[in-house]
């Protein structure tokens, strides 16, 4: 039972450590022109270098130095995108509007299985998602192992929650801003610049200029009308703020238009090309409006949490593979230098891992969904297998590997199901149901006496 939950957090872990490589790739590439795959070696060989030389140590020092240049750049990117919005709009100025277009409902109360940002879904399946990721995670609990007192332990444990609730909605303002942002300043017909000097060095190009002019048309219109909504909500005017969110909304359905041309474009030049550009939005407004100065912080940023990220993750990979797998099952009875020098070569092992699935990142189109999907597959299954060891101790370990077994087939087959649209069912869901399907199938296994004499305790899950 302790060697397939490995397995899971293994699957699970190495494959979403492939995308925070990915992701801060497409960053430096699109910046200094190298070509992404030869992007995605250099940083999985930075990381993997400081932590192969490190350990622990090194991911937790570097850890406290990076959250800072996060907090510190998001913080700086946050006045800039104010600062950089037509004289006269202001930050109330630019929530109001993003508020009347949709981009602050914060709470959805409509119960809706497809929808995964609702109330519900976050409630039910995002809180075993957390439970989790927070409990059962070694790259979360090696944290809590390596604190010099329980109490040492545990406030890295408030701090760890409390700290990414600023964090995230620091990113999810500067987010807002850059969407208001766009709305003033006519944006590129398409983010992802590499594919549009492609299409204007093809024949193609005279088709692109075109699309390119009545987008800039389009975007003349929107920002007029943006002003106009402005204006009517500083004076409260309902039926004036209705007239220019009509025509906000109609503008902006024009420019979607017209980027779905250019995408289709980009399709017929070259059908391997990926057209998903909501990658690219925040790196736009990065290396075309940001002062020279703050480039260099937010490039340090996005690395900062890459690196934070992986090495996290590879360190807990290496730990999980010995302590397990190899220690237990493999070569038992070794000394500790051995295990400490195979624990390098797995850091290493499993950085290959990561950047080989770095490479294929590009086939998701939302590369944080991405990795909210992937640990969903596996993280309800794992939190049932704990739960079952602290709550249900007189089931047996043969018990709960068999329901381990079931939950993770009837996950994947949902999933599987739900991403062939023969069901609507989004992913946070996924963890609710693994939970319970494999709690409940262990204990009716046990209930029904089909189980041996091994009991699955919660020293077998540490």
């Amino acid at each position: 039972m302790r060697t397939l939950t490995a397995i899971l957090f293994l699957i699970q872990r190495g494959l979403a450590a492939g995308i925070t490589i990915y992701a801060p790739a497409i960053i430096l590439s699109t910046i200094l022109g190298w070509s992404l795959s030869l992007t995605i070696l250099i940083i999985g060989v930075v990381v993997i270098f400081y932590t192969v030389v490190g350990g622990t140590k090194a991911v937790s020092v570097t850890q406290k130095q990076q959250m800072i240049v996060i907090l510190l750049g998001m913080f700086a990117a946050g006045v800039v995108v104010v600062m950089k919005l037509p004289e006269g709009v202001g930050f109330s100025d630019a929530i109001g509007v993003a508020g009347h277009l949709g981009k602050l409902k914060v709470v959805d109360l409509e119960f809706d299985l497809n929808d995964r940002y609702n109330i519900w879904s976050a409630l039910l399946g995002g809180t075993f998602l957390f439970l989790s990721y927070f409990g059962t995670d070694q790259s979360q609990v090696q944290r809590y192992l390596s604190g010099k007192s329980l109490s040492e332990s545990r406030l890295g444990l408030l701090f760890n929650g409390i700290f990414k609730v600023p964090m995230q909605f620091l990113v999810l303002v500067v987010g807002i801003l850059v969407f208001v942002f766009f709305l003033f300043q006519p944006p590129p017909v398409h983010f992802n610049s590499s594919n549009l000097e492609k299409l204007r060095n093809s024949e193609y190009a005279g088709e692109l200029a075109q699309l390119e002019t009545d987008y800039a048309e389009i975007s003349d219109r929107n920002e007029v009308a943006t002003a106009r909504m402005v204006e009517a909500l500083r004076t409260e005017d309902e039926a004036s703020i209705a007239g220019a969110r009509t025509e906000v909304e109609a503008t902006l359905d024009e420019r979607k238009q017209v980027a779905a041309a250019v995408d289709t474009l980009i399709g017929r030049y070259d059908p391997d090309l990926i057209t998903e550009d909501r990658d690219y939005v925040f790196i736009t407004f990065i290396t075309s409006y940001m002062p020279v100065g703050l480039v260099g912080l937010l490039l340090a940023v996005i690395f900062s949490a890459a690196m934070s990220s992986t090495s996290s993750e590879l360190n807990a990979l290496a730990t999980t593979s010995v302590i397990d797998i190899y220690k237990r099952s493999l070569v038992p009875d070794r000394t500790d230098q051995h295990y400490f020098t195979a624990s390098k070569a797995l850091t290493i092992g499993w950085g290959i891992v990561a950047l080989s699935f770095a490479a294929v990142a590009n086939l998701f189109d939302n590369l944080i969904q991405a990795v909210n999907i992937i640990g969903s597959l596996f993280y309800g299954v794992i939190l049932g297998v704990f739960v079952v060891a602290f709550f249900f101790k007189r089931v047996g370990g043969q018990a709960v590997f068999r329901a381990a077994i079931v939950g993770e087939a009837f996950v994947v087959a949902t999933f599987v199901c739900s991403w062939l649209d023969i069901i609507d069912l989004a992913y946070l869901w996924l963890n609710l149901i693994g939970c319970v399907i494999t709690v409940a199938v262990a204990v009716t296994l046990q209930g029904s006496g089909s189980d041996g004499d091994v009991l699955l305790d919660s020293s077998t899950t540490e």
